[in-house]
């Protein structure tokens, strides 16, 4: 359950980070409420899955999930580009984090 807790942590990471764009400096009111609250839910959702996973092992897939989610909406959403050499690091970080799943 820790790990599906974490997973969902990590997508809100996703949320919060693509949030950020659409906030413009958090100058928007409802973009801003729902990028706050999602981080706030995330950390939350962390901490949760902390209480049974190593801390270092939590927080390495937590921010792996969101930064290889980030990059890629930020490819779909915002026309970022999909050059080799980013597509090969988004790789290595989902090896990191299965590679974590497999050593816990």
């Amino acid at each position: 359950m820790a790990w599906i807790i974490l997973v969902l942590a990590g997508l809100l990471e996703i949320v919060w980070a693509i949030g950020l764009k659409y906030t413009e400096g958090f100058t928007r009111l409802w973009p801003s409420v729902g990028t706050l609250a999602a981080m706030a839910a995330s950390v939350g959702l962390l901490g949760v899955a902390m209480r049974t996973l190593p801390v270092g092992t939590s927080y390495a897939v937590w921010v792996g999930v969101g930064a290889v989610g980030t990059v890629i909406l930020g490819m779909v959403l915002f026309a970022e580009p999909a050059t080799p050499g980013r597509l090969v690091s988004v790789a290595l970080i989902v090896a990191g984090i299965i590679g974590l799943k497999l050593a816990s």
